[in-house]
């Protein structure tokens, strides 16, 4: 990323933030800009420290990604592309289902055509746990966003662009996530739990910026990244977090399940893993001709990574609730007075 032009759509969210501050800390890119709705939040990013740094240029754009034409004057001369900007509240998504679809499928759609006449060279978009096999609106949504992301490697003809998804599960205090709430629930004595069969994946919102920027080294295009990331029990996080507060079930909501996934058993038929993260590969070949043929399976499993990868076994699934690595209670611990009480 050293003397390249980075956009980041929703940059003024929380991953936008945390992506932001970690390639000025790590890389010295040319410029860096950042697009989104909330002009309090980008006044307020651009009053902090944290993201300045002497030599890179710090450009903040007002712009929806419903807008095409706003996304193409953004994107000039940008050479990588991260799509964070998404509806991601579950129950809004159901409340305002075309609203969700007008950001999250057509917005998609505008990045991708955005980047093909601004001469982008690498686009990664963001994607989620809730995208595999999904069974609410926000889920629907991103899968078909994805697809819109894998497929435009297809028709890009004599373009120099690569687009790729990397998909992970909850992050760790994220906005409206359970955490935060729980925190807020503790004062109360009691944390409502909607099934103690119930679990998550975790990631830290450091380690999902951290995989991002890594997939763009990696990158072939039309790939979709998954890190391997721990689990945890819902009610192990209740005792991290309130250990003497009483449990109270009060059901599954609506567009919710029990165990979350990010390859499906139809995905895994498609999916090399390597050491700490799987690739599902694109599932669209276009024919036997060499000329056609956008992908070399084989080719990407022994040189993409300096250790060749494996097809996942028939039947394979990564799921949160098989998931062999989950976090204990005291590593729950740990992990939230780092990560999230220590950012409050």
């Amino acid at each position: 990323m050293n003397g390249k032009t980075i956009l980041i759509t929703g940059g003024t969210g929380s991953f936008g933030k945390k992506f932001v501050e970690t390639v000025l800390k790590k890389f010295n890119p040319k410029k860096i800009i950042i697009y989104s709705r909330d002009e309090l939040k980008q006044f307020e990013m651009q009053q902090c420290s944290l993201y300045k740094k002497e030599g890179v240029l710090m450009r903040y754009f007002i712009g929806d990604v419903r807008d095409e034409n706003r996304l193409a004057r953004a994107m000039e001369g940008v050479d990588f592309v991260v799509h964070a900007a998404a509806l991601k509240q579950v129950p809004a998504a159901e409340y305002n289902p075309f609203e969700a679809v007008k950001t999250n499928i057509i917005g998609g759609q505008n990045v991708i055509n955005a980047s093909f006449e601004s001469g982008v060279k690498k686009i990664i978009a963001l994607s989620t746990d809730k995208a595999a096999a999904p069974i609410n609106l926000y889920g629907a949504t991103k899968l078909t966003s994805d697809k819109l992301f894998i497929a435009a490697n297809n028709y890009r003809g004599t373009h120099d662009i690569k687009f790729s998804v990397v998909r992970y599960g909850n992050v760790m205090g994220s906005r409206g996530s359970v955490i935060p709430f729980f925190l807020e629930k503790k004062k109360e004595g009691v944390l409502p739990i909607t099934d103690e069969r119930m679990t998550r994946f975790n990631i830290t919102l450091q380690e999902g910026v951290n995989f991002v920027w890594s997939c763009f080294d990696k990158m072939w295009g039309g790939e979709l990244y998954v890190p391997k990331i721990p689990s945890y029990k819902i009610t192990d996080l209740a005792k991290a977090i309130a250990p003497n507060a009483k449990l109270e079930i009060v059901g599954i909501r609506p567009g919710e399940k029990i165990h979350e996934e990010m390859i499906t058993e139809a995905d895994a038929l498609n999916t090399i893993e390597f050491g700490n993260y799987f690739v599902i590969l694109p599932s669209v070949q276009l024919g036997d001709n060499p000329a056609l043929k956008l992908w070399d399976s084989e080719k990407f499993k022994t040189t993409s990574n300096s250790k060749t990868g494996k097809f996942c076994d028939y039947g394979f699934k990564y799921n949160s609730g098989t998931n062999p690595w989950f976090l204990s209670v005291d590593e729950l611990k740990s992990l939230i007075k780092d990560n999230v009480i220590g950012d409050r």
